[in-house]
């Protein structure tokens, strides 16, 4: 048997992936949706995430959604694993997937051969604590010493990810940017796989943006957090930081007022989506078709013709 060739549908946020790829897998008729969001995968988290709606899943089988508790940790590693499973899973039944996310590192640990250090929780507290007496000026300088390279990448004042960086290099002994060249490179994946990119006028998606906080916030967003906050088990360090979710916890615990705390999640958003656009730019594999403004799925022809001669017999 040979392997089917899979579809990835990816780009920034708003910009219609989930809406096109239902269209994609009822127009073909043989494919399961495999959510690549890091933050879908949390139960609970559903008006926030922009998570498929019930009715929609039973329109077509989704993967990796609704998978753990808003109190667990998640990371990288977990995800790749758990959706590779699924495509294997999907190919044992005769079927294709389509990868669904704008989580652009995800997206390349499933379809990439990457490689990713260990974690030690410990560590980490230790080097949290230190940015805690010092501040992250001095954490900052620190990897300068230790990584100029990695610290060259690295904001300044990302507090998490100059912690992550030292927790590598003091758990391995080797540079946080030793782990890193794979991201630049651009091979053969090694889950077959198809990509095509979303592009949307940055304008445009502006405005979607805009009104998918306003639709979030009519669906009960600060509602959601509420629950999710009252759980005396609480939200996970991964889930907290999830977008819009951060920003109405601070409103629900009264730092800021309702309106600020959606502003905020909303230029958080668009950051959001900038970043996702650059990311994928850098990869050539990648091949572009437009957005419909007004309906994604009137994206369905060009993205039929990219992947359903690619269809492999199975």
């Amino acid at each position: 048997m040979t392997s089917p060739r899979h579809l990835a549908l990816v780009g920034p946020t708003a910009s219609g992936k989930s809406a096109l790829a239902l269209a994609v897998a009822e127009a073909v008729g043989d494919a399961e949706i495999v959510s690549v969001d890091s933050m879908q995968v949390y139960r609970g988290m559903d008006v926030g995430t922009a998570k498929p709606s019930p009715a929609e899943r039973a329109r077509v089988p989704h993967h990796l959604v609704d998978v753990i508790d808003p109190w667990e940790e998640w990371n990288v590693v977990r995800f790749r694993d758990a959706v590779r499973d699924a495509v294997a899973d999907i190919e044992g039944r005769g079927r294709r997937a389509i990868l669904v996310g704008g989580t652009g590192l995800y997206v390349r640990a499933v379809v990439d051969p990457l490689e990713f250090p260990g974690e030690d929780r410990a560590l980490r507290a230790t080097i949290e604590a230190e940015a805690d007496e010092h501040g992250l000026a001095a954490l900052y300088e620190t990897l300068v010493a230790v990584d100029p390279l990695a610290a060259s990448r690295i904001d300044p004042l990302n507090r998490r990810r100059l912690v992550r960086a030292l927790e590598v290099v003091r758990l391995t002994g080797r540079p946080f940017s030793s782990f890193g060249p794979g991201l630049t490179e651009y091979g053969e994946p090694v889950v077959p796989v198809e990509i095509v990119g979303l592009r949307v006028d940055a304008d445009e998606l502006a405005a979607r943006i805009a009104r998918r906080l306003q639709v979030m916030r009519a669906a009960g967003l600060a509602d959601e957090v509420r629950r999710l906050l009252a759980d005396t088990r609480g939200l996970s360090r991964t889930a907290r930081q999830a977008i819009g979710y951060k920003e109405i916890a601070e409103f629900v615990e009264g730092r800021t007022s309702e309106g600020e705390a959606f502003e905020t999640a909303e230029v958080r958003t668009r950051s959001f989506a900038r970043r996702q656009r650059k990311w994928f730019e850098r990869d050539p594999r990648i091949r572009w078709i437009d957005a419909s403004p007004e309906n994604p799925a009137d994206a369905l022809p060009a993205v039929l013709e990219v992947w359903s001669p690619c269809r492999a017999s199975i």
